[in-house]
C-alpha cells in the first residue's frame, strides 16, 4: 500500500512540474511584449524620446519613431531584445508586397529581412521613417 501512495505522489509531482514549466514558458517567443521591448530600448538609448511605434504582424520586431525623427529598431531574438538606432543612410528599403518591406541594414547585415506589417499603411509609414521623409499630419497642419 505504501508503495502505491509513493508512486501516486511521484506521478503528481511530475505532472505539477510539467504544468509549471509549461506556464512559465509562456508564449514560447511567438510574440514580442511591446512594453518590455520599449523598456529595453529605453535602457539602450535613454536620451531618445519615443514618439510612435509599429510592430510587425508576427510581433518579432518593433520599429520606433523617435522625437527628432530618427528611427529605432527592436528585434526579439529568443531570450533577449536587440535595439538599434538607425542613422541616415544606414538602411535600404524596398517594397515586398502591399504590407511588407525588405530592409537591408548596412551596419548590421545579420538583421536583414522582409518584415510584414498588419496593414499597408503601417508598412508605408515605417518606410517613410526609415527614409527620413516622414511628415506627421500634425506637422502638415502647422506648415
Amino acid at each position: 500500500m505504501g508503495l502505491i501512495v509513493w508512486g501516486l505522489l511521484f506521478v503528481l509531482v511530475i505532472l505539477f512540474a510539467f504544468a509549471a514549466t509549461r506556464m512559465v514558458g509562456g508564449r514560447g517567443g511567438e510574440e514580442t511584449d511591446t512594453g518590455l521591448a520599449l523598456m529595453h530600448f529605453g535602457r539602450a538609448f535613454p536620451q531618445e524620446a519615443v514618439r510612435q511605434l509599429h510592430t510587425t504582424a508576427n510581433g518579432q520586431a518593433v520599429f520606433v519613431r523617435l522625437h527628432d525623427n530618427k528611427t529605432g529598431f527592436i528585434r526579439n531574438t529568443d531570450n533577449h531584445f536587440v535595439c538599434h538606432l538607425m542613422e541616415p543612410g544606414s538602411v535600404r528599403v524596398k517594397a515586398a508586397g502591399a504590407q511588407a518591406l525588405t530592409i537591408e541594414f548596412l551596419k548590421v547585415p545579420h538583421h536583414n529581412s522582409t518584415f510584414v506589417f498588419s496593414s499597408g499603411e503601417d508598412a508605408a509609414e515605417v518606410s517613410l521613417w526609415l527614409l527620413g521623409n516622414y511628415v506627421a499630419p500634425d506637422d502638415r497642419a502647422q506648415a
